[in-house]
């Protein structure tokens, strides 16, 4: 059989769907599907499939089958609970330190996120993949003029539970006015030169989605999507 795809390949494509939810949350990975859908034989696809475990996206289970993780809600909250501390202290730093080159470079990349979230009424349309990325594109402009994009790689990297909650907060909370809202602020606070309230704004930012899907996360519609512990 001819290898069309090589286990670096395979494993990004399948860690991108999980995070994305195209592959849900508890879903079942069969060997044989995904050795048919990738050209390949099964050995590789176990390679793949061991690597998303050691990650934390799946659980292997012998004689049962392969199923992806639900989403831990409390690992999720010690993400965001990093985060926060994290960008206040960034966001801090280039406050003080920006250059008026720095500053419109944000100015723009707003611009791009509000252009971004139009159509955010119809969830079935909405392109939230390039939402995501002009929303992360606003905070990277101060991680990289901070010289701190080692930090940004590594806090921005797919994380199995936070990855999965922050597009789960759009789907189900329909969270998009609200982060607008807040990056406005954030692009205000870099106007005035204000750092004062840079952590009160972080964390509810960071945290609104724990927020914005409250009782949700108990429905029929999300309860599979979640550890039961929660």
């Amino acid at each position: 059989m001819k290898c069309q795809y090589s286990v670096e390949e395979i494993y990004r494509i399948l860690e991108d769907e999980i995070v994305k939810l195209i592959i849900k949350p508890n879903e079942m990975l069969a060997e044989n599907s995904l050795a048919s859908r990738f050209s390949v034989s099964r050995t590789p696809i176990r390679s793949v499939l061991q690597l998303l475990q050691e990650n934390g996206f799946l659980r292997i289970i012998p004689g049962k089958g392969t199923f992806v993780n639900p989403i831990n809600v409390e690992n999720a909250a010690e993400w965001i609970y990093l985060r926060v501390a994290v960008e206040s202290t960034v966001l801090r730093d280039f406050i003080r330190s920006s250059s008026p080159t720095d500053i419109e470079n944000v100015r723009y990349a707003l611009s791009m996120l509000d252009e971004a979230a139009k159509g955010a009424e119809d969830l079935a349309s909405f392109d939230i993949n390039n939402f995501l990325q002009r929303d992360l594109e606003m905070h990277r402009i101060w991680f990289n003029a901070t010289k701190k994009m080692g930090i940004w790689n590594t806090i921005t990297k797919p994380h199995p539970d936070y990855s999965r909650f922050i597009r789960l907060d759009i789907l189900g909370a329909k969270n998009v006015p609200d982060v607008l809202k807040d990056h406005h602020e954030m692009m205000d606070m870099i106007d005035r030169k204000e750092t004062d309230n840079i952590e009160e704004l972080m964390k509810r930012h960071l945290y609104g989605g724990i927020r914005r899907l409250g009782s949700k996360l108990f429905t029929d519609e999300y309860k599979n999507y979640f550890q039961p512990s929660f």
